[in-house]
């Protein structure tokens, strides 16, 4: 628990909500890509994991300590296996949904300032990789052309959930929220 102990109850507070948003958006974002990705025999998760991902950038962006995409996966996974969604990912859950922050904290690190696009692009692509990667060779097992497209179709979602985030992110610091 002394790792939890270096973030305020406020940090703790805008990773509990952008956990749940996150969440949140998963089941509105899913079908409306599944009527994309099915007819094209992508995975549907790799092209809307920017839009997930992106939660865990705007946290490790607005919370600015480190290990906060970590915790942000690693609640979203509590929170999906204690509810029941294990969906086609069972128990592996809990690490594709807590790799990707741990990758994004990792790449975090690497930036001084965690307020540009630039930023916000490159941790969403390297989560949403990293989610793809689980999801594509672990679960789902997809030989190499496949798996090829589901890692394209993850970077362009993640520039995507990059741009978002860092729309999202300035908008909130306008009105000084953070």
């Amino acid at each position: 628990m002394s790792f939890l102990r270096k973030f305020s109850s406020q940090d703790l507070l805008y990773l509990a909500i952008l956990s749940a948003v996150g969440l949140a958006v998963k089941p509105i974002i899913t079908p409306l890509i599944h009527l994309v990705s099915a007819p094209l025999m992508i995975p549907g998760g790799s092209l809307a994991g920017g839009l997930y991902m992106m939660w865990i950038a705007l946290a490790i962006s607005i919370v600015n300590k480190p290990g906060a995409g970590t915790l942000v996966g690693l609640t979203q996974g509590i929170v999906m296996i204690s509810m029941g969604f294990f969906g086609s990912h069972g128990a592996v859950s809990i690490i594709s949904y807590t790799l990707p922050g741990l990758t994004a904290d990792i790449i975090s690190i690497f930036f001084k300032n965690k307020s540009t696009l630039y930023f916000h692009v490159i941790l969403v692509i390297t989560a949403n990789i990293t989610g793809a990667v689980i999801v594509t060779l672990v679960i789902m097992r997809l030989a190499a052309i496949p798996f090829l497209i589901s890692i394209i179709a993850a970077i362009i979602s993640g520039i995507v959930g990059g741009i978002i985030s860092y729309n999202i992110f300035n908008k909130i610091k306008s009105y000084n929220l953070i």
